[in-house]
C-alpha cells in the first residue's frame, strides 16, 4: 500500500470522525487511492431542485453513471447532458442493479420519499446527499440519523447555507457573547407559494405517458392523480407528501440561530395562530408557532417563533430592523408588492443579529435600532469552505471533497446534524395538526407528546407494500 493512499485513508477517517460518524469496518476505510480515482454517483429525482444537485455533484468532479426520476421527459431532459448514465424510473431498481458500481446517491424527490431512498442508499454503504427536510416525520429523521453514524458514511442534507462562510461568522458572533444572553429568537418566511389551506379536488385525470405514478406516490398512502395538483411542484402544500412552509424553508431560515444557540429537543410546541387544515389534506395557509427550549449547556431558556404565510413577528421587533427593510414590509402590506419577505431576528440583551436571507449568510449587528458596523469580530472557531462559488456548489464541493478525503472538516450539515434539525422543526407539524392555542408537552428522547397522546400518531405513518426502511 502506497504512502499516498495511507494518507488519504487517514484524511476520509478523521473527516468521518469530524463530522460526528462512526466509522468501525465501515466503506470509509475504503477511500480513493488517487484524485484521479472520481467517485461515481446515482442521482434519484433528476428535476427541479434536482437537476442543479446532479449537476452540481457532476463539477466536482464526480461521475454520474445512474439517472432516476419517475416523469421521463426530466429523466430525458437530464440524459442530454449525461448521456452514458443507465436510467430508472423506480430508485429501488436503480440501487439495486447499480448498489455495486456507485458510491454517492443524491436525493432530490418530494419529502415522503427522502427517507426510504437515503436508508436504502445507506444500507449498502453509499454517501448520501439528500434535500431538505431530511425526512418527511420525526422517525424517520431518527432512524436515518442513527443509521448514518453506524454505517459509517459521509452525508449532507440540502440546507446550504449552512456551507456559507457568512453563516458560520454569524453562529461565532452570537456563540461569543456579542448581544449578550439570548432567550428570544424570530423568524419568518415567504413561503407557502404553493397551494395549501384546501381540501382534495374531486375526481381524476389520466396519468400522463411516462410518469410512473406508483413510484412517485412511493411510501405515501395511494390517490387518484390530478394534472397540476400535486406533480411537479404543488406537492409541498399536501399532508400526505409534503411538509408544508415550515418543512420547506425552516432548515433554511432557523439553520444559523439552530447552530448558534443549540435549539435542539424543544420542551413544548404552541401554535399561536393556525389557519388550520381541511380534511386532513393540505397544511395551513398561514401560521405562527411557539416553540419553547429549556436551558441548555449554559444557555439561557430560550422561546423561538415560527411565522409563515404572511404573518410577521411583533412591530417592536420589525422596529429596529433597517430602515430598508422596514420599507419592504410596509409595500408588502401595503399591497405594492406581491413578494412577502423573509428573516431571522436572534433577540440578545445587549443587542441583535438579523438576517434578511433565506440561508443566514448575510447579518447585521443592531443595537438599540441602529445598524453596527464597528464592532470586534470574534476569533474563528469554525472551519471556513475555501471554494469560491455559487452556495449549490460551495456545499456540493463540501461534500465531494469531504469523501475523497480532500476536506479534512467534514460536512457541517451531515445527518446526525440534519436530523435534529429536521426532528426539531417537525415539532411544529404536530401542533398544526391538534389545536389552536394548546401547548403541546414534547419528550424528545422518546419522540412523544406527554399531555396529548393522541398527537403521536402523527410522529410517523405507516408505508404502504412495497416501501420500508
Amino acid at each position: 500500500m502506497s504512502q499516498r493512499k495511507n494518507r488519504r485513508q487517514f484524511l476520509g477517517q478523521t473527516t468521518a470522525l469530524g463530522a460526528g460518524v462512526w466509522l468501525g469496518t465501515s466503506v470509509q476505510s475504503q477511500t480513493y487511492a488517487s484524485a484521479l480515482q472520481a467517485p461515481s454517483a446515482a442521482c434519484i429525482g433528476v428535476g427541479g431542485k434536482g437537476s442543479s444537485d446532479t449537476s452540481h455533484i457532476a463539477e466536482q468532479g464526480v461521475a454520474v453513471v445512474g439517472l432516476c426520476d419517475v416523469d421521463k421527459q426530466s429523466l430525458g431532459k437530464k440524459a442530454v447532458e449525461f448521456p452514458d448514465a443507465q436510467q430508472f424510473q423506480d430508485y429501488r431498481e436503480m440501487l439495486d442493479k447499480m448498489g455495486d458500481k456507485v458510491d454517492i446517491v443524491t436525493v432530490s424527490t418530494p419529502d415522503h420519499n427522502h427517507a426510504c431512498a437515503a436508508m436504502m442508499a445507506m444500507k449498502l454503504k453509499k454517501h448520501v446527499y439528500c434535500q431538505k427536510p431530511l425526512t418527511w416525520s420525526m422517525k424517520e429523521a431518527r432512524l436515518l440519523r442513527e443509521t448514518a453514524e453506524k454505517m459509517g458514511v459521509i452525508t449532507q442534507m440540502g440546507n446550504q447555507g449552512t456551507s456559507e462562510n457568512g453563516l458560520r461568522e454569524a453562529v461565532e458572533v452570537i456563540q461569543a457573547g456579542t448581544i449578550g444572553q439570548v432567550r428570544e429568537v424570530h423568524v419568518w418566511t415567504n413561503r407557502p407559494i404553493w397551494p395549501q389551506g384546501a381540501g382534495r379536488p374531486a375526481g381524476e385525470d389520466p396519468v400522463p405517458e411516462g410518469l410512473n405514478w406508483d413510484a412517485w406516490i412511493g411510501p405515501a398512502p395511494m390517490r387518484p392523480f390530478k394534472e397540476n395538483v400535486y406533480h411537479a411542484f404543488n406537492w409541498r402544500g399536501w399532508i400526505d407528501f409534503g411538509t408544508g412552509a415550515l418543512g420547506d424553508m425552516a432548515c433554511h431560515t432557523t439553520n444559523m440561530p439552530v447552530k448558534a444557540l443549540k435549539l435542539w429537543d424543544p420542551i413544548a410546541v404552541t401554535a399561536v395562530k393556525n389557519s388550520g387544515i381541511v380534511d386532513s389534506e393540505q397544511y395551513p395557509s398561514s401560521s405562527t408557532l411557539k416553540f419553547e427550549f429549556p436551558e441548555r449547556e449554559g444557555l439561557a431558556a430560550t422561546d423561538f417563533y415560527w411565522y409563515d404565510g404572511g404573518n410577521l413577528p411583533p412591530d417592536e421587533i420589525l422596529e429596529q430592523l433597517p430602515e430598508s427593510f422596514q420599507k419592504r414590509i410596509a409595500d408588502v402590506r401595503a399591497g405594492k408588492v406581491q413578494r412577502k419577505t423573509s428573516g431571522a431576528v436572534v433577540v440578545g440583551t445587549e443587542g441583535m443579529i438579523f438576517s434578511p436571507d433565506d440561508y443566514g449568510a448575510r447579518y447585521d449587528l443592531i443595537r438599540n435600532g441602529v445598524v453596527t458596523k464597528d464592532f470586534e469580530k470574534p476569533a474563528q472557531s469554525l472551519p471556513r469552505i475555501p471554494f469560491e462559488g455559487g452556495t449549490d456548489e460551495r456545499q456540493k464541493w463540501e461534500f465531494v471533497k469531504t469523501i475523497t478525503g480532500e476536506y479534512e472538516h467534514g460536512t457541517m450539515s451531515n445527518f446526525g446534524y440534519a436530523g435534529r434539525l429536521t426532528e426539531t422543526m417537525l415539532v411544529g407539524i404536530l401542533a398544526l395538526r391538534g389545536e389552536t392555542g394548546k401547548r403541546y408537552e414534547w419528550d424528545a428522547v422518546n419522540l412523544k407528546c406527554t399531555n396529548a397522546p393522541e398527537i403521536n400518531q402523527f410522529a410517523a405513518r405507516e408505508y404502504r407494500e412495497g416501501w420500508t426502511l
